[in-house]
């Protein structure tokens, strides 16, 4: 019969549901991501008294919102702030000694267990990534004990060796992934035509593996700026040396107001939040390369 109706296909239903469920999956993901964050910087942008009195008005008049709680934040401590603006320093200080020294030595020992042969090569990633079976606490006890020892405590470096052991393992295993699949061929001209091993690393590998390096750059910035455990353990004792996670922690008590705290939790995430979004295309790109295999 010419006036019957065509019966939809099972991929062709599979098809019209997903157009319909994929932007509003998206949108939902969306939301739970954004609003808790846009709801922390309304809440620091607030009075105290106007929070107690409507804690769930998430569209406030643009007269009423305020600054005070980010300058208390920032202002020092003499000036009868909370001194965020030497925790910003600090954290970045310690963050990018972290990426500079984790990324100086992981590339080598990336390049090498890639390339050169050596007993036990194949094994090496795997005992790479089983430092991570352990929980850092088990680590904490001895380094806090060795360093107090050393009179070492309350100082930056200390973190900056703490942080290179902790993430070193994890972005050799990732290095040696996108060295993988720089062609070998590149390499062996190279050295036909005279490059000794360390130009062949500056000249061809790093350049073609530089979407990788600032990927993992990246994922030690994110690592060492968020790290709370032995930033309280080692600095504690010298508030001039806290990092800006530590200087959160230290507002969570009765006398802190709840907007001041949440001033200081958009200062912590902000910064991450900026770096990623401009490394985003950067890492992602890296991260691809390094799930090839070569």
């Amino acid at each position: 019969m010419s006036g019957k109706r065509r019966r939809w296909t099972r991929n062709e239903i599979e098809i019209r549901a997903l157009r319909v469920i994929r932007p509003l999956g998206i949108a939902f993901f969306v939301l739970i991501s954004v609003f808790p964050f846009y709801y922390m910087i309304l809440l620091s942008m607030k009075d105290i008294s106007e929070i107690i009195e409507s804690p769930g008005s998430i569209l406030p008049p643009i007269n009423d919102i305020s600054t005070a709680a980010y300058e208390r934040v920032l202002r020092s401590t003499d000036n009868g702030g909370e001194g965020f603006v030497r925790f910003l320093i600090n954290s970045a200080v310690l963050a990018t000694a972290t990426v500079l020294v984790t990324l100086a030595v992981s590339i080598l020992g990336a390049y090498a267990v890639a390339r050169l042969d050596f007993f036990g090569r194949r094994k090496v990633g795997f005992l790479f990534l089983s430092v991570y079976l352990f929980p850092p606490i088990l680590l904490a006890i001895p380094l806090f004990v060795a360093f107090s020892k050393l009179g070492l405590r309350g100082q930056l470096p200390v973190l900056v060796i703490v942080y290179v052991a902790q993430t070193l393992p994890i972005c050799v295993y990732m290095l040696r992934n996108y060295f993988e699949t720089v062609p070998v061929s590149l390499e062996e001209a190279a050295e036909v035509d005279g490059a000794t091993r360390f130009e062949i690393i500056r000249k061809i590998t790093l350049p073609l593996a530089m979407p990788a390096i600032a990927a993992t750059g990246l994922f030690v910035f994110m690592i060492a700026w968020n790290e709370f455990l032995f930033a309280l353990l080692f600095l504690v004792e010298e508030r001039n040396n806290w990092t800006v996670s530590l200087g959160v922690s230290q507002l969570k008590n009765i006398e802190t107001p709840a907007t001041t705290l949440m001033a200081g939790s958009v200062i912590l995430t902000l910064p991450i939040i900026v770096v990623f979004m401009f490394a985003e295309r950067l890492m992602t790109e890296g991260l691809t390369r390094g799930a090839e295999k070569g």
